[in-house]
């Protein structure tokens, strides 16, 4: 008998080493992790070089603005600063304030992940308040956002992993633990009859 137990566990093993990987790679884990590392939440860009993110820019914006640079001035800078298709933005929406445009005239044009920035920075231009609180709590609200966004991707991914992971390790579980009881029980009543 002590030799069934040990051919049933060999194989059992055996499987689990040989049928596991393929399980994995057929759940799709590998893109699922992407997926997870690289949550879709408002604001946020692949880090591959690209725009800089907007919770940076926000950063940016404040850091200027509390040291006492204008609106118009620390958008200017910024701009400058970040470069690409968002600093040219930022530079051109201060420039054009400065020379008189409206506010919304000023951020005609510009990429739509810059509505954040536009949108915490409209209270001081139009009705004069204090920028460097409303940086912080659209700052403070974009972390959020992407936390949150983060904790679904994580949800999903949980999900989509519990028919695989069952697939690989139920056989596995029959083939160690109900198998050899059954034949135990098996030889047991054979033996005794």
């Amino acid at each position: 008998m002590s030799v069934d137990w040990l051919l049933v566990a060999a194989l059992s093993c055996g499987f689990l080493v040989a049928a596991s990987p393929w399980c994995l790679a057929r759940a799709g884990v590998r893109a699922r992790l992407g997926d997870l590392a690289v949550a879709t939440a408002p604001g946020r860009e692949p880090a591959t070089g690209g725009p800089v993110e907007i919770g940076v820019l926000l950063e940016l914006l404040g850091a200027a603005v509390r040291a006492g640079t204008s609106v118009p001035r620390a958008l200017e800078a910024v701009g400058q600063a970040v470069g690409g298709p968002d600093g040219v933005a930022l530079h051109r929406a201060g420039a054009a304030v400065v020379l008189g445009a409206g506010w919304a005239e000023a951020w005609s044009g510009s990429p739509a992940r810059l509505d954040v920035v536009r949108a915490a920075l409209a209270p001081a231009w139009e009705q004069g308040a204090a920028p460097g609180e409303s940086l912080r709590v659209a700052g403070e609200q974009l972390r959020r956002d992407q936390q949150a966004a983060a904790r679904q991707a994580a949800a999903r991914l949980a999900v989509h992993l519990v028919l695989p992971l069952g697939v690989c390790f139920l056989p596995a579980f029959v083939l160690i633990g109900l198998l050899p009881v059954l034949l135990s029980l098996g030889g047991g009543v054979l033996g005794s009859g």
